[in-house]
């Protein structure tokens, strides 16, 4: 079973714990004082350590922060006292303790909690393994990051249902990452040498879905000046991602169907239908159940797509796993970025794990992002976490919104006809300019002129950038034009 160190300078307290544990077939060693357990801790592997929270030598935190020093190859700790008071219970859990007993406890809660380490040790061992193996064949920065037990979960999910065909629906809100778990669901997949497809139904136009996945034929409607083989095919012997399933429009419904049945596509002004070889996933934020009763979603396509549900825990139920994220982001984004490597203080760590994060990791992402470029100090601090979570929380009524409102309403009391004649451009067009103009002059300012880094603070192509920098007449803040 588990060899367990019991360090405890009462006698009695470590003949009644070797007693039952030992009765429950593990092996125990034990130690008088905080010096013979440091010793055993150093002598030998340790599945599990009882340490009494004061006796000679070292205390059991003492021994607690040493054993956290060694990173994930630490045993757990349970820490044992008979001052149940606040601040031992809270201070032992801060510095890491896996559990805090109050003595004397019942031993049946003794044997929950060694259960307990024992499920949690084999879970990290497949984790591990499967993150390594997932890791392996993503591409740089995708990678699935968590060690609370929602993500452990999900880890465990992603290991079962990537070995098969099954259809998998991913279900979460907008910002979990549900596109990440799909490339991890395929890199761990037979079809991990096939191409891995996402195709998003809410940045397509409706009028264009259709030809979108399953192809057309040159000349099957207006602006179709060249054939294209539709994404379904574009998949073939891989993986297509469905993402955002629950808005796809209702006849193309029926048609998505007919391809799941039969396994083959009809590219719009063909003649034949195409058999395909994908693995189908799909993904939403939307409540399905809900859209089938409502008639808006076929029941029949959601049974087809549903057959091993997967769900992404928001942000705000794991909010353990923001440490985790913060140094993912911060190593991921900072040689990207061309800024040095700025860690969170522990008050910045507090604030950032306080707020709610309306828009999970994505949103976090972002936060580090801005923070890493906008600090000014080595460290990021609680004002750096606040200026950068600011940006993403437009006030109700901006200041362009007031100006938008003036220009309005002297634009309709020139009449309705202001703004039409020929080559005018009306308030929609003059306000998202301006509007484009300010962020891309703040982007590049926070990057001293460089594009590279401007384009990927924004989220957009370099040449996108640089053409709209030549659309709207912007210079950079220096005069120069860096594009590197």
């Amino acid at each position: 079973m588990s060899r367990i160190l019991v360090a405890d300078d009462e006698p009695s307290i470590r003949l009644v714990l070797r007693d039952a544990l030992e009765g429950a077939g593990h092996e125990v060693v034990e130690a008088a004082d905080g010096n013979v357990a440091r010793a055993l801790l150093s002598a030998q592997p340790i599945d599990l350590a009882l340490l009494d929270l004061r006796m000679p030598g070292p205390s059991g935190l003492e021994l607690l922060d040493e054993l956290r020093s060694r990173g994930a190859d630490a045993p757990p700790v349970v820490i044992m006292t008979a001052q149940n008071t606040f601040e031992n219970a809270v201070e032992a859990m801060k510095r890491g303790a896996f559990d805090y007993l109050t003595k004397p406890f019942e031993l049946p809660q003794l044997e929950a909690l060694i259960e307990k380490v024992r499920q949690q040790r084999s879970l990290r061992g497949e984790v591990t393994a499967l993150r390594r193996r997932v890791g392996e064949a993503f591409r740089s920065g995708e990678v699935l990051v968590g060690r609370t037990p929602a993500m452990l979960e999900l880890f465990k999910t992603i290991g079962r249902v990537a070995a098969s065909d099954a259809a998998v629906l991913i279900l979460g809100e907008s910002g979990t990452g549900k596109e990440v778990v799909a490339r991890a669901i395929h890199y761990h997949s037979r079809r991990r040498e096939g191409p891995f497809v996402a195709v998003n139904m809410t940045a397509l136009p409706s009028e264009l879905i259709e030809a979108e996945l399953f192809g057309h034929e040159r000349g099957a409607y207006t602006g179709a000046v060249e054939s294209r083989v539709g994404r379904f095919r574009e998949a073939q012997g891989g993986t297509l991602l469905l993402d955002e399933i629950g808005d796809l429009p209702l006849p193309l419904q029926a048609k998505l169907l007919r391809v799941l049945q039969e396994r083959v596509v009809s590219p719009l002004g063909g003649r034949q239908a195409i058999p395909i070889d994908v693995r189908i996933l799909a993904s939403t934020h939307r409540d399905l159940e809900a859209l089938v009763r409502e008639g808006r979603f076929r029941e029949d396509l959601y049974f087809r797509l549903n057959v091993v549900p997967l769900r992404v825990a928001p942000l705000r139920e794991r909010k353990a796993d923001i440490p985790h994220l913060v140094a993912h982001f911060v190593e991921r984004f900072a040689d990207e970025l061309g800024v040095p490597r700025r860690w969170p203080g522990e008050a910045a760590l507090a604030r950032l794990q306080s707020r709610s994060w309306p828009g999970n990791v994505r949103e976090l992402e972002n936060a580090i992002k801005r923070a890493l470029v906008l600090a000014a100090g080595p460290v990021l601090t609680p004002d750096d976490i606040d200026q950068a979570t600011a940006a993403s929380q437009a006030p109700a009524t901006s200041d362009w919104a007031e100006l938008a409102r003036r220009e309005l309403v002297l634009r309709f009391a020139s009449g309705p006809e202001a703004g039409e004649e020929d080559g005018a451009r009306g308030p929609y067009w003059s306000f998202v300019s301006r509007l484009e103009r300010a962020i891309i002059r703040e982007a590049l300012a926070h990057s001293r002129g460089n594009r590279i880094q401007a384009a990927r603070l924004l989220g957009i192509n370099r040449n996108t950038l640089s053409k709209k920098i030549a659309e709207l007449e912007i210079g950079t803040p220096d005069g120069g034009d860096t594009e590197s």
